[in-house]
């Protein structure tokens, strides 16, 4: 009789453990349901997570603002964006590796960030790809850009539009670069980016990878004599307030790129993907003119700033560096040269 009775509670037990797994299974299967109804289109608003390393204040950031205002309006406020700016759901390599594996939704890079992932990026890198601004944009709009923005498919990262991020110039404390023999022995912050070694290197620089966080005080302690980005980054850094002289060489320009998880893009409903490349296509328009203005804004502040901003000639340091685009190795990126030259 004993025995049986312990039979019969071992029954009860393992019929008690198989249930709570059973209903701990099927509370996971609706969450996941429901996630993925509200991606699918569902009866669920659809809620998208952006997550980037830029201040609230930057062009970047205000963009995706636009476009979140937009997106409400083209799906009757059915499809929200969340978005977390100053790295609050982690640096630029964890937001990609979020994207890819679905846990959020888009991010915002610089396209030399990617040149791991997508190595035709390169492009970018390589001084003087690009004739003027409005041949930049001609080729990221056209069929070149935007084939760009989709090789990171295979790696579950989808291209939407790009950003401008200027053009990248050098500047210095002590002595101007007029010339790039000017250049000859200073100590140049650049990327931790081979490209950007090489170029520096090739004009006689002196190149010094140093984090954009940590050059401020590396340019007050003499670990470097100078460095190199754009105008609005320069001003809004106050890298002024050491480096006095900013010469406009123009020598690479870098576009950022918002990108989107091919996992959720590919749960959306066709409708609302035209709708999130639309306001994605228009946040574009809307930051170009917002850099223009904050390009100016910033010239004059440097200025103020007792800064001399210097016009040189830019033929002779993109002479310096021709070299390096007929010994670009990659073929596919050698094609893109010859691609991005045939543009107007």
């Amino acid at each position: 009789m004993k025995k049986n009775q312990s039979y019969f509670v071992a029954g009860l037990l393992i019929g008690a453990l198989l249930a709570s797994s059973g209903f701990a299974m099927f509370l996971r299967m609706q969450k996941q349901q429901a996630m993925d109804n509200a991606l699918s289109g569902g009866n669920q608003k659809i809620t998208l997570k952006l997550g980037h390393s830029m201040d609230v204040n930057h062009p970047v950031h205000r963009a995706m603002e636009h476009m979140k205002e937009r997106l409400a309006e083209l799906s009757g406020g059915s499809v929200h964006v969340d978005i977390y700016p100053s790295s609050v759901l982690g640096n630029e390599t964890q937001c990609l590796e979020q994207l890819q594996n679905g846990s959020l939704a888009m991010t915002k890079t610089a396209a030399a960030a990617i040149e791991n992932f997508i190595p035709e990026m390169q492009v970018f890198s390589l001084p003087y790809v690009f004739k003027s601004r409005d041949h930049y944009w001609n080729v990221l709009n056209g069929e070149v850009g935007q084939e760009l923005l989709q090789k990171g498919e295979s790696k579950y990262l989808r291209g939407l539009c790009y950003y401008d991020g200027g053009s990248r110039n050098f500047y210095t404390k002590d002595k101007p670069i007029q010339s790039p023999e000017d250049l000859r022995g200073v100590k140049i912050r650049v990327q931790n980016n081979a490209t950007a070694i090489a170029m520096v290197k090739a004009m006689g620089g002196s190149p010094t990878p140093i984090a954009w966080g940590e050059l401020y005080s590396a340019l007050a302690q003499g670990t470097v004599d100078g460095a190199e980005n754009n105008l609005p980054s320069f001003t809004t850094n106050k890298h002024y307030e050491i480096c006095k002289h900013f010469s406009l060489d123009g020598h690479t320009r870098v576009p950022d790129i918002l990108l989107m998880s091919t996992k959720v893009w590919e749960k959306l409903p066709k409708h609302v993907q035209k709708w999130v490349q639309q306001a994605a296509d228009e946040s574009r328009e809307f930051q170009k003119d917002l850099w223009t203005k904050k390009t100016l804004e910033a010239l004059e502040e440097a200025k103020k700033q007792g800064v001399k901003v210097y016009d040189v000639d830019v033929q002779a340091f993109a002479d310096k560096v021709a070299p390096m685009l007929q010994q670009v190795e990659n073929s596919k990126v050698q094609s893109l040269l010859q691609r991005i030259n045939e543009v107007n």
